[in-house]
């Protein structure tokens, strides 16, 4: 069975993460120690193993697992990436693609805000183009709730200039993007120091 963790409430996460009902007396143990669910990340190795069945290394699992979520609460905020042109998307991805001897296409996935929320390698290898399905392009962004796509690949011979099946596979993903709410953005290729954006091109 599926669950969809961001439909549960924090006491039903309790419960899961402790392997117990959330009516166990471990459970309601726990509960009566804190006043808000804040005050879990507080809780101390000693106190928990007061509580009555629950397991020393239980206790320590889950003291791991509250450390964890601790540090990420405390972390600072992840730098956000706008991509606010063609030629930003390029700068980017320009040093870790131009040099690959191979093809690869990927994907980036943005918010409404166009800052990056993921990337996704789609296909590796030559003829990308017939093996790319539009699911495996549109499935991240479902799965992310992004709004927009950019699709990108490189050329190894460093010539940026598109292919016919370049061209048809972008103006399929503008279509099938079109169908799903989804903006399929530009198709860049990354050359040697240089790179072609097909919306650019007009040429999707």
């Amino acid at each position: 069975m599926n669950l969809d963790y961001r439909l549960m409430s924090e006491y039903e996460l309790l419960s899961l993460s402790l392997q117990e009902s959330p009516d166990s007396s471990v459970v309601k143990q726990i509960v009566s120690k804190i006043n808000s669910i804040q005050d879990i990340l507080e809780l101390t190795i000693q106190e928990l193993e007061q509580i009555e069945g629950m397991d020393g290394g239980v206790a320590e699992q889950f003291l791991a697992a509250m450390m964890l979520a601790k540090k990420i609460y405390s972390a600072p905020p992840k730098q956000n990436i706008a991509f606010i042109s063609p030629a930003s998307v390029a700068a980017h991805y320009m040093p870790q693609m131009r040099y690959l001897d191979r093809e690869i296409f990927k994907c980036v996935y943005l918010n409404r805000k166009n800052h990056l929320i993921c990337e996704e390698t789609i296909a590796v290898g030559g003829l990308y183009g017939a093996l790319i399905h539009p699911r495996e392009v549109f499935k991240p962004a479902i799965t992310r709730s992004a709004c927009s796509i950019i699709g990108l690949h490189n050329h190894p011979s460093g010539d940026p200039s598109p292919s016919r099946e370049d061209i048809e596979l972008t103006k399929s993903l503008v279509e099938v993007g079109k169908i799903m709410g989804i903006d399929f953005l530009d198709h860049i290729i990354i050359g040697d120091s240089i790179y072609c954006s097909l919306r650019e091109q007009n040429q999707m």
